[in-house]
């Protein structure tokens, strides 16, 4: 049996599609997470609903230290607002 290797690159179509899929506010994202931790923990993957409240308790401080800021954050966007002294955070001036 000969296993071909397939491209996983994505045209920009493709791009544009995910893009569109992703939530367009914080809040829906809060929902959403909200909803797939009741479904978790209802069919018992103690796994993803430990996984979704962390996400969701990332996403709750962001919108707390961000109040006017209505946009889903990245997750590099989250770890910045929770580690902003990390390396990878810093904004230099120049």
């Amino acid at each position: 049996m000969v296993l071909q290797k397939t491209s996983r690159k994505m045209n920009s179509s493709q791009l544009a599609s995910r893009a569109a899929d992703s939530m367009k506010s914080i809040d829906e994202h809060i929902k959403k997470d909200q909803s797939e931790i009741e479904a978790a923990r209802a069919s018992g993957d103690e796994a993803k609903v430990r996984h979704l409240t962390e996400e969701l308790h990332s996403l709750e401080e962001y919108k707390e230290h961000n109040p006017g800021d209505k946009h889903d954050p990245t997750s590099l966007e989250l770890y910045c607002d929770a580690n902003p002294e990390a390396e990878e955070c810093r904004v230099y001036d120049d």
